[in-house]
């Protein structure tokens, strides 16, 4: 079977093209081709000898997955289901702003922490994401948000900065999928390089989010591999009450993650820690909770985001009322720190935070679950 191209790194294609006795500026002209520009066959990269491409047509391949659906929001945000097999489909969503058009980039295909609010968690799990699936949802978006602009149905956007050096329309991209990032590190990482190499897209570590539910050894793992910006999905301020809502903490319970938390800061290339908290009304929204969330704050250096809940079915939980977010926002503001709420997008189109389900063929269970509108 061919090798993916959307497998390889830079270094690792670069090894390749040697035993095929090629340079290696001809892995990065491959390389350019594939990831700035977009291209999805060896005869669009016309600068290669004729021959060199026929021999990479006939050993490599550019597969990512393929669309089983795709619905745009009236905000512009668009959610598709990707393809990955066997049953199986992972949901990407583009947020597009302003200053920035932000890629949530699925890293399994479900998700085993079964934390409680999050309707990945209801799906289960199946396996995690490769490389090539996992850097095929950028690829496939910069194509196919230029596509739908072309075609009117979402605004047509250039962001330039001093950062941001391509019209590509993905200027952020946060591992904020399906899946745990940290429980699938070796792929993450290496896409994640890929996102980062400037012959690939180019995007900078304050640019690439990771977000964890707290699996404290990966945390070390990934500060050693590739620190990028984290995020830690925290949703409770003390062990009992984070425990009952995210069974994972019952592993790795808040001391240690605040610990792992500082220690990564040694090399994150931001100063500081996202702390992300859904609100559920009458769990986690009362100002006895807001007053142990700075306790935490004091910690750690951080940013609070507070997470309106994004209802799905059968979820068992309520989105906290106006006045007790509020109410939360500023206890937390008048102790100092810095705290923000998500704006919701896509809730239209359940492409909100905690609405992504796609298609899961449980390894347990052994039976499909879908959320009926995902794959509507």
């Amino acid at each position: 079977m061919p090798a993916n191209l959307l497998d390889f790194t830079l270094p690792r294609l670069t090894a390749h093209f040697a035993t095929l006795g090629e340079k290696p500026f001809r892995a990065k002209q491959v390389f350019r081709w594939l990831h700035q520009r977009g291209a999805d066959n060896f005869d669009a990269m016309t600068d290669l000898a004729k021959g060199l491409r026929a021999t990479l047509a006939a050993n490599m391949a550019i597969v990512a997955p393929s669309v089983m659906t795709e619905h745009v929001s009236r905000d512009g945000t668009v959610k598709w289901l990707l393809d990955v097999g066997t049953g199986n489909g992972i949901e990407v969503v583009y947020i597009p702003e302003e200053d920035r058009g932000t890629l949530c980039v699925s890293s399994q295909v479900g998700c085993a922490l079964d934390c409680k609010f999050c309707s990945t968690g209801r799906q289960g799990f199946n396996r995690n994401l490769t490389v090539a699936e996992i850097i095929g949802q950028l690829w496939f978006a910069n194509r196919r948000i230029a596509e739908l602009a072309a075609e009117g149905k979402v605004a047509a956007r250039r962001y330039e900065d001093a950062e941001i050096l391509s019209p590509r329309p993905v200027t952020n991209v946060v591992m904020m999928g399906m899946g745990e990032p940290l429980n699938n590190l070796d792929n993450v990482a290496d896409a994640m390089e890929i996102m980062l190499d400037d012959h690939g897209y180019g995007l900078s570590r304050r640019r690439v989010t990771l977000s964890t539910s707290g699996v404290v050894p990966m945390i070390a793992r990934l500060k050693a591999r590739l620190p990028v910006a984290l995020a830690v999905s925290l949703h409770a301020p003390n062990d009992a009450l984070r425990t009952s809502i995210m069974p994972i903490n019952a592993s790795y319970p808040l001391d240690q993650l605040l610990a792992a938390c500082n220690d990564y800061l040694e090399v994150a290339p931001r100063d500081f820690i996202t702390f992300e908290y859904v609100m559920l009304d009458g769990v986690n929204d009362s100002p006895d909770n807001a007053r142990e969330v700075i306790e935490i704050m004091k910690r750690v250096p951080s940013k609070l985001n507070l997470i309106p809940f994004n209802p799905f079915a059968d979820s068992g939980f309520a989105r906290s009322r106006d006045d007790r977010l509020y109410r939360f926002r500023e206890l937390v503001l008048a102790a100092g720190f810095v705290v923000t709420v998500r704006k919701t997008r896509g809730d239209d189109i359940d492409a909100a935070c905690g609405q992504l389900a796609g298609q899961v063929v449980d390894r347990m269970k052994r039976k499909v679950h879908r959320i009926s509108r995902a794959a509507a």
